[in-house]
């Protein structure tokens, strides 16, 4: 009685083949999503469609892509990708335009017109960095065009000061880093500050004047 059980018994599946009475479903699994395509559309930088003043006592000089600027302080060049471009209005502002309408063209729109307005900044009044050296024997000194660092090493540290900038020491402890070109500034006060990062336990090191130090808790005592 079990054989004429098994024996008239056929299963179906809609996945195995036309094979041993199994069939096979003719409806597709799954059915085809359609894709719709969509323009994007980059908005206009906040900063890059700000106007740029120059003073009185700033020369522009634009040929093509090129840009040079010439103040009181020094002279600056800058070239500009062919994502944008630099205009002179008849009221004396400049203004930094995209000149294609990509993703691209806009993060360059805000870039280049900051770096422009740092230039003519830069060359008409300048830009200033300030550290602060924190520890015990923790010392700086300016020695004709190089900056001597004492900061807890088996020597001294001297770093040759670039011909744009200007480093002055007070107290020992106190860098001030001025000059024309901000990005330059900037790389040798972060060169500085490399040397010996302040840590978060006694706060010891060199820091930026501006610069929070997020400070941790010792080890505790074993409690009682």
């Amino acid at each position: 009685m079990a054989s004429s059980v098994v024996s008239s018994f056929q299963p179906r599946s809609s996945f195995l083949g036309d094979r041993n009475a199994f069939k096979v479903s003719t409806t597709p699994p799954f059915t085809q999503v359609g894709f719709s395509s969509k323009t994007i559309e980059c908005k206009e930088s906040r900063i890059g469609k700000q106007p740029i003043s120059v003073p009185s006592n700033v020369t522009i000089a634009l040929e093509g892509q090129d840009l040079k600027v010439k103040g009181p302080l020094g002279e600056l060049a800058l070239t500009y990708p062919r994502e944008v471009e630099l205009l002179k209005e008849d009221s004396g502002f400049l203004r930094v335009k995209k000149t294609v309408e990509t993703r691209r063209a806009n993060q360059m729109h805000g870039l280049f017109r900051t770096l422009t307005d740092n230039m003519v900044v830069g060359v008409s009044k300048g830009f200033e960095k300030k550290l602060i050296l924190v520890g015990v024997g923790y010392r700086a000194t300016v020695e004709g065009k190089e900056l001597v660092l004492n900061l807890g090493f088996s020597h001294p540290v001297k770093m040759q000061i670039p011909e744009s900038l200007k480093v002055k020491v007070e107290e020992n402890t106190r860098i001030t880093v001025s000059g024309y070109d901000k990005s330059e500034i900037g790389q040798f006060a972060a060169t500085v500050r490399k040397w010996r990062p302040p840590e978060p336990y006694k706060g010891k090191g060199v820091k930026y004047s501006d610069e929070i130090v997020r400070r941790k808790e010792g080890k505790a005592g074993k409690k009682k």
